[in-house]
């Protein structure tokens, strides 16, 4: 039997107390999770928390990472199962949408994380997960000819703004589901407004 090496015990520890962190606040909310119920979560001692975590703040921001990968990656795969860029520009935005009325979405990635890690930390983390992941799908969308000419860079940061700030909406409804068929309509007129005269369309 292969002993495992202390940076494999770390890696599993780490893992077990992100995916505590992100059950209890997705479930609870920061502010009524602290870095005790999460190491007792995940059948540990606050002491370990404290070793592999600065603080309660430090564990949510990984699992505020995890939360974005996650995230990323289911939307990544609606995308790429779409016939054609637009179609899965068009499909990744629902989704995210969609996605926003999940528990640990909406707590972790829309409530929480600007208010307890502040907006720079956030877009940064986005930067490289669901911003980039749509980017990548506006510049896929414009070389197909699916977005008028335009500065894209201006266009994406608008875009998941938009998005972002529907995601915020959903999350503050009274009734998210029944709020979501409006704020997916309007999402659809603001991505048809990209597209060139000749390519208006379903």
């Amino acid at each position: 039997m292969t002993r495992r090496t202390q940076a494999q015990r770390s890696d599993t520890t780490t893992a077990a107390l992100v995916a505590a962190g992100q059950r209890l606040f997705g479930r609870d909310g920061y502010a009524a999770t602290s870095i005790e119920a999460v190491a007792a979560e995940a059948g540990m001692t606050k002491g370990a928390a404290y070793h592999h975590f600065a603080g309660k703040i430090g564990l949510f921001r990984a699992v505020f990472v995890r939360q974005e990968e996650e995230l990323a990656a289911e939307l990544t795969l609606v995308s790429s199962a779409q016939e054609d860029s637009w179609s899965g520009l068009r499909q990744g935005c629902r989704t995210f949408l969609e996605r926003c009325l999940d528990q640990n979405v909406r707590q972790i990635v829309l409530l929480d994380g600007p208010a307890h890690l502040g907006w720079d930390v956030v877009r940064e983390i986005e930067y490289q997960h669901t911003l980039k992941l749509l980017r990548r799908g506006m510049v896929a969308a414009a070389a197909d000819g699916w977005i008028a000419g335009g500065d894209l860079t201006i266009r994406c940061q608008l875009v998941f703004g938009a998005l972002c700030e529907a995601g915020m909406l959903l999350a503050r409804s009274d009734d998210p589901p029944g709020a979501l068929a409006t704020v997916t309509a309007e999402a659809e007129l603001m991505l048809n407004a990209l597209r060139p005269a000749d390519r208006v369309g379903p």
